[in-house]
């Protein structure tokens, strides 16, 4: 049978890791930025510390210091979460250590510390946060903290070119592309979405559940790239992520999950 041209390019940029490497991904739920709430804070000790204790993998996302030391912290900047007007890339390493994450007794934990908590007990996927064509130091940074860790771990982002930087300098790390198609549902969105596919040489997908079904997600689904889903927070959510998808990365009470962890 004749494969289309997006077949061919799928199966030349972006073809499917081994199954073996790429195994865990499906294994477990993972909890979204931790299993926060109940008076623990996302991207906090304490909500990496439930998630392990449930038997949950864990999303986490990551931002770089101003001199150039990982953070575990969502947004790029502290207002939301730390009642400080600072954007995290205008600050040092150690001004970030200090700075406490409103709500709790913690503070922003570097990624390094943060590995050291889970240990390989859970599976990571970590959420690299970068909006320009300069990738290559937050990169570099989440490399330099990944040394020696032994754990099932991926990286991914929504910016293609954060994966196109792990395929030439660390392919040994799974890498994988943050999928929306909201207000990309015109032929130029769906052009994107191989474009982008192709340029992160992704080995899995995070989808959009409110994408979900989705042809393109299927599509490279059915050919060996494991797709993830997220943010699952209702019952209905969870329930298309069962049939669509890999995994769920989650905001949901454990007891949704029952007997059946995925």
């Amino acid at each position: 049978m004749r494969r289309s041209p997006s077949a061919l390019l799928d199966s030349r940029y972006a073809p499917p890791p081994e199954p073996g490497r790429v195994a865990w991904l499906s294994a477990q739920p993972f909890a979204h930025r931790g299993l926060h709430g109940d008076g623990r804070v996302e991207n906090s000790r304490a909500a990496f510390a439930a998630a392990i204790a449930a038997g949950h993998g864990i999303e986490c996302d990551v931002q770089l210091s101003r001199d150039g030391i990982a953070f575990v912290f969502h947004d790029d900047a502290l207002d939301r979460l730390a009642g400080r007007p600072d954007r995290v890339a205008s600050l040092s390493s150690d001004a970030l250590a200090g700075i406490a994450l409103t709500g709790s007794g913690e503070t922003i934990p570097r990624l390094s510390e943060m590995l050291r908590l889970v240990d390989g007990q859970v599976p990571l996927l970590i959420e690299i946060k970068s909006t320009n064509r300069r990738v290559a130091p937050i990169c570099q940074a989440v490399v330099r903290a990944l040394e020696g860790y032994r754990g099932p771990l991926g990286v991914m982002s929504f910016n293609p070119l954060v994966g196109g930087w792990f395929a030439r300098h660390a392919p040994r790390i799974i890498r994988g592309l943050v999928v929306t198609e909201e207000g990309k549902h015109t032929l130029r969105g769906r052009i994107e979405r191989y474009l982008w596919l192709w340029r992160a040489q992704a080995q899995f997908l995070a989808y959009d559940i409110r994408d979900l079904p989705s042809r393109f997600a299927a599509a490279q689904r059915a050919r060996g790239l494991p797709v993830t889903t997220w943010t699952v927070r209702t019952p209905g959510q969870l329930q298309t992520a069962r049939a669509e998808a890999d995994a769920p990365i989650h905001e949901m009470p454990l007891e949704a999950f029952g007997k059946q962890p995925i």
